[in-house]
């Protein structure tokens, strides 16, 4: 009985009466429904029953599936476009784009990809772009995210001179401005441009609200790629994969799934052209290795909630989580750290990663991004492990590939200071071929976003399964965090909203100024304001001062604590 309640538990968002409202990737997922309340090792079991959901098979008509037929005839597809431009680069381009966790992993894969190019002495095809620029990679920067035309001018900068491109355009939740004007600029020029869209809702869930300055909206935009698929002169890749764990936190399986698609995609791509090999069933066993990872990952389940555990034991100390990677790995620990800022409000210095060999082993775009972005193993031991104690927590991730002596050198250097040091190791027998790196990554990407999320978890930074300390500081976030009021309040929309902008603006009065000033506004203040939406409600629910709520939180950080004791 209890494995068929499980069983339903996992499908119970796919019914059209769920949340009817939200697009799947803002749906709240059943299974993670007091995650607020659960020890380490029932967020270890929760989250991996959440990214278990990824590989679903298709129960009906409702959603297409991660291995739907259609979707792997999809892949398949734009895998012959990528090979014809392997076969002939000249004046072609391939450009993978996308905001936050989106544009990181395009940053991630391009890198990957254009270094196998070289091993074969083949010239470079990938290019990638973030919103904001490279400095997205390791810091928060949302609010480009709603910016289209800066997308259009950065994907035309990318694409001068070019007169065959392959743009793969990512937004988990098909609502991302700067990648809708792309895909806009894609469609008015279809000469050069064949454009391809991935992202996790079916496209009548794609966004639909108007943006400023354009005549279309994301859900325009992919309804005119859609019409484009039958002549496949545009692409869509867009299965449900279900609801976040933390609702609308999609740098989880929306970006495991993203890696997932695009490698599958490239890998076939340079099997058909460099080894004469690229077929459906090679597809299908790809996806059904990462499907394998994911077992592997979480088979060792004690192991990750033991380092969960230390990891929200020193977030909860006001102490920090440090990796230290080497290779492609430590570039998922520079991203898993970046994102807990705007995910959980947590502060630069809470979650930090380092690469070995720093800017040079990175090789993004604009090289060094200054003092405010030190991340070379150099940097943590000058700048970090002089201040460290046996509260922080220090985590190395390395494969046997990597140089051992260097690590067993750093892991000394670091006992020194504390004795909370963990590691992440990989090893296969034989060689390491470019498919088991991809394997590998996956399962780092699941371990840190794992232990990130379930120490900021014990830390009392979610309400039920809500990422109620999220940053405002987009279109986006400003509509989730008025929904996300609602839902929890109970009370309407209009009063919401006003809550939310008395904590954006620290007023018990709105004045005139702000109610007639727009969203962008809105974000541009929210930026520099904390615990926006856990003030709002607590003031919701209670009544009380800005000032009274501010008291509250401050006695009881926990969130839903401290609302329980406000109603109590």
């Amino acid at each position: 009985m209890a494995e068929s309640a499980c069983l339903s538990t996992m499908h119970e968002w796919e019914s059209p009466d769920y949340e009817p409202s939200l697009p799947v990737s803002e749906k709240s997922n059943p299974l993670t429904r007091d995650i607020d309340r659960a020890s380490a090792n029932g967020i270890v079991r929760m989250l991996q029953a959440c990214d278990a959901q990824m590989f679903q098979e298709e129960t009906g008509a409702t959603y297409q599936r991660l291995l739907s037929k259609q979707v792997v005839e999809t892949l398949m597809e734009v895998a012959k476009k990528v090979e014809r431009i392997l076969k002939d680069p000249r004046d072609s381009v391939v450009v993978l784009s996308g905001c936050g966790t989106s544009g990181r992993l395009a940053f991630l894969i391009t890198s990957t990809f254009n270094r196998a190019l070289r091993e074969l002495n083949q010239s470079s095809v990938y290019s990638y772009i973030i919103a904001g620029g490279d400095r997205a990679l390791l810091s928060s920067q949302e609010a480009p995210e709603d910016d289209p035309k800066q997308g259009m001018l950065s994907l035309k900068k990318v694409c001068e001179g070019k007169k065959r491109v392959l743009f793969i355009g990512i937004s988990c939740g098909l609502s991302a401005p700067f990648v809708a004007g792309q895909l806009d600029l894609c469609l008015q020029h279809p000469e050069v441009y064949t454009p391809v869209l991935v992202g996790f809702n079916p496209t009548h869930q794609a966004r639909d609200e108007s943006i400023p300055g354009c005549t279309f909206t994301f859900h325009s935009v992919a309804q005119r790629m859609q019409e484009l698929t039958k002549s496949q002169k545009a692409f869509l890749i867009n299965p449900a994969v279900g609801p976040e764990a933390i609702s609308g936190s999609s740098r989880m399986k929306g970006g495991s799934a993203t890696k997932i698609l695009l490698e599958v995609i490239l890998s076939a791509a340079h099997a058909a052209t460099f080894t004469n090999n690229n077929t459906y069933k090679g597809i299908l066993q790809h996806m059904r290795a990462y499907e394998k990872t994911l077992d592997v990952t979480f088979a060792q389940k004690e192991g990750i909630s033991a380092l969960l555990e230390a990891a929200g034991k020193s977030l909860q100390c006001g102490r920090r989580v440090c990796y230290l990677g080497w290779g492609s790995l430590a570039t998922l620990g520079l991203i898993d750290a970046s994102e807990c800022i705007p995910t959980f409000g947590a502060d630069y210095e809470d979650v930090r990663g380092f690469i070995s060999g720093g800017y040079r082993e990175l090789n993004n775009n604009e090289g060094p991004l200054g003092p405010d972005f030190c991340i070379a193993h150099e940097d943590f031991l000058h700048l970090v492990l002089p201040f460290l104690n046996d509260q922080d927590i220090v985590l190395l991730i390395y494969t046997h590939s990597d140089d051992v002596s260097e690590v067993a050198k750093l892991a000394r250097r670091v006992r020194e200071k504390t004795s909370n040091l963990h590691a992440v190791y990989h090893r296969v027998d034989g060689d390491t071929a470019a498919a088991v790196q991809q394997q590998w990554e996956l399962s780092t990407k699941l371990l840190l976003n794992t232990v990130s999320t379930g120490a900021h978890v014990l830390k009392g930074k979610i309400y039920q399964n809500y990422m109620i300390d999220v940053q405002v500081t987009n279109s986006k976030l400003y509509c989730r965090a008025t929904r996300l009021l609602q839902k929890l309040s109970g009370c309407p929309e209009s009063q919401c909203e006003e809550a939310l902008l008395k904590t954006i603006y620290r007023v018990d009065k709105l004045t005139a100024d702000i109610t007639s000033s727009d969203i962008a506004t809105h974000t541009l203040t929210a930026r520099n304001r904390t615990k926006v939406v856990p003030l709002a409600l607590v003031c919701l629910l209670t009544g009380c001062s800005l000032m009274e709520a501010e008291t509250h939180l401050e006695q009881q950080p926990i969130v839903r604590e401290a609302v329980e004791a406000c109603l109590s």
